[in-house]
């Protein structure tokens, strides 16, 4: 039989302590890269959905039963302002698509979802020398040797 490598072996357990610190750690990079992709998502949006927000603004704002401020005599009656209201809203929908179009594509070109961390990946183990180590909460996950694969003939 081949003897196993030493990057397979389990090693001794660490202690409680360095897996808080390390189970603290990944949980916030993964907190911090959620933040990263909310605060882009915001901005894609605010960006893309900007007409409509000025559209419907403009369209309250000029209404004479929404705003208490006088009627803009000259600028839009109040047939109107609801028409740019219902405008705004009509164009909302295209304008929530295509700003979920441009963040899809540009966190898989950025690659950000491959940035969360897994807490299965934290180091479990210090590397030991001998091939016995004592169980631990913490050393539950060991690599495995893989297994050998079948000759194609």
């Amino acid at each position: 039989s081949a003897p196993i490598p030493a990057q397979l072996l389990p090693g001794e357990p660490r202690s409680p302590w360095c897996c808080l610190a390390w189970t603290l750690l990944i949980g916030a990079m993964n907190s911090l890269v959620f933040l990263l992709n909310l605060l882009l998502m915001f901005v894609i949006f605010t960006v893309v959905l900007l007409p409509t927000i000025v559209v419907v603004y403009f369209g309250f704002q000029c209404h004479s039963q929404v705003s208490a401020a006088p009627p803009r005599a000259g600028v839009l009656d109040d047939n109107s302002s609801s028409a740019l209201i219902i405008l705004g809203f009509v164009i909302m929908s295209p304008l929530l698509v295509v700003a979920m179009a441009i963040y899809c594509s540009l966190a898989r070109r950025l690659q950000l979802l491959v940035c969360f961390q897994p807490y299965s990946l934290r180091p479990l183990a210090v590397p030991r020398p001998h091939p016995h180590p004592q169980p631990s909460c913490c050393s539950a996950v060991t690599a495995l040797p893989a297994s050998p694969r079948p000759r194609s003939g």
